[in-house]
């Protein structure tokens, strides 16, 4: 027992020492509580598509996809092009969407042909490509746009008529094209949630098909009682005097989330999935088992290449402001931080850890900057520190990968020996 503890509190480490620092700067921070839950709840429904989008890579073999930048840069092309041309509103959203598909599905693909010839090195790899990306990407905004192509309103060029402006505001055309189109108070999300999750589980628990052990049992009645417990939050935040009863829940946007988040878990259950398991923990094995290893690991980048340019137009609609030539660059470095915090690595990640690393994460980035005023009398010493955090954990994350590779094949050696 106490072998299982110790063993979960070291696969747990780094999540552990976040909801630590997540305490402490809440309290060091002294800002009210519903501040904090209504910046979390935004920031969530902007982020989550984002870090969601690292996990087939992941499970693929393919370490954590820095190439996310990439797709982010797709889904900018395309967003700068139809606000140009007067696109607006949700229409102008999904049309973001679709147009954005193939651009990040092409590009995708030549990343994922890259990483197949550098082989055990993909993360630094994806990582150079972003960078290389980037400077094609500010020779088509800076230079080619209005001299070699055209764009819809010349409003947005640079005065002199080359090259478009650093900064977009997306009101009047696509802000909040998907958080404005159904909200609901956060008590009524509560209770229907706790309502859905209790009767899904009932229904489980006593008209499935396969039976139940004991054990199985008794973790579906403590599902029940959690799903009981939401639908009772719900009630009571609804019926006291509260800030709480009136924070808005934009349901689409958390609808699209919740689709992405069943596409992670559905997809490891067909033969593709499977396929990107036995890549992902052995390619020799992978390929005398028949599976096409080389078409399997671009296919995982191109999938997650084409969520991160979805989750970056989610991202922009709620932040709205495009800032041309930065609203891209952090994207990945903030993504694999927060799916790291969340207890994910180098070779496994879930939606759970994914979702969990949002709200640690994006937790610690709200309360940083008035923690550090209040505790070192300067405000600046939070932004650095969330930025050292967010490297530091990538570094710690990747060291500790290359630790546990090196211990694996040293002990692997010795059983060869004997």
């Amino acid at each position: 027992m106490k072998q299982k503890i110790k063993n979960l509190l070291i696969q747990n480490v780094v999540t552990i020492v976040f909801v630590a620092l997540c305490v402490g700067g809440i309290i060091a921070s002294e800002q009210p509580l519903p501040f904090i839950v209504k910046e979390l709840i935004t920031r969530i429904g902007r982020n989550s598509f984002l870090v969601l989008a690292l996990i087939v890579p992941v499970i693929a073999g393919m370490g954590l996809n820095f190439g996310i930048v990439i797709g982010a840069m797709a889904a900018q092309i395309v967003m700068i092009f139809l606000i140009s041309f007067g696109a607006t509103g949700f229409g102008g959203f999904m049309l973001a969407m679709v147009l954005s598909t193939p651009l990040a599905a092409f590009f995708g693909y030549l990343i994922g042909k890259v990483l197949n010839k550098t082989i055990g090195q993909e993360m630094i790899t994806s990582m150079i490509i972003g960078f290389f990306a980037n400077g094609l990407y500010q020779l088509l905004f800076l230079f080619l746009i209005g001299t070699i192509i055209p764009i819809g309103n010349e409003a947005y060029l640079i005065p002199g008529g080359v090259g478009i402006v650093n900064t977009i505001d997306l009101k009047g055309n696509l802000m909040y094209a998907l958080d404005g189109l159904w909200m609901m108070k956060l008590p009524l999300v509560f209770m229907i949630t706790g309502v859905i999750c209790t009767v899904l589980l009932l229904i489980k628990q006593f008209m499935g098909k396969k039976e139940l052990t004991k054990a199985q049992s008794k973790l579906g009645y403590v599902r029940i009682g959690m799903g009981v417990s939401i639908f009772a939050v719900g009630i009571i935040l609804n019926v006291t005097t509260n800030i709480y009863k009136f924070f808005d829940i934009p349901l689409v946007t958390a609808f699209f989330i919740a689709l992405i988040a069943i596409f992670n878990i559905a997809i490891f259950k067909t033969k593709m999935g499977h396929d990107f398991r036995t890549v992902g923990q052995d390619m020799h094995i992978a390929h005398v088992s028949g599976v096409n290893v080389a078409k399997r690991r671009i296919l995982s980048i191109v999938i997650s290449t084409v969520l991160a340019a979805w989750g970056q137009i989610i991202f922009l609609q709620n932040l709205g402001t495009l800032n041309t030539y930065g609203s891209h660059v952090q994207i990945s470095t903030f993504a694999i931080a927060a799916i790291l915090i969340g207890g994910a690595s180098v070779t496994k990640a879930t939606v759970g850890q994914a979702l969990l690393g949002v709200v640690l994460f994006h937790t610690l980035f709200i309360v940083s900057p008035m923690a550090g005023k209040n505790l070192f009398g300067n405000a600046q010493v939070g932004e650095y520190f969330r930025t050292f955090i967010a490297y530091g954990v990538i570094g710690l994350s990747l060291g500790l990968h290359a630790w546990k590779t090196f211990t694996q094949k040293q002990n692997k050696d010795k059983i060869d020996l004997e």
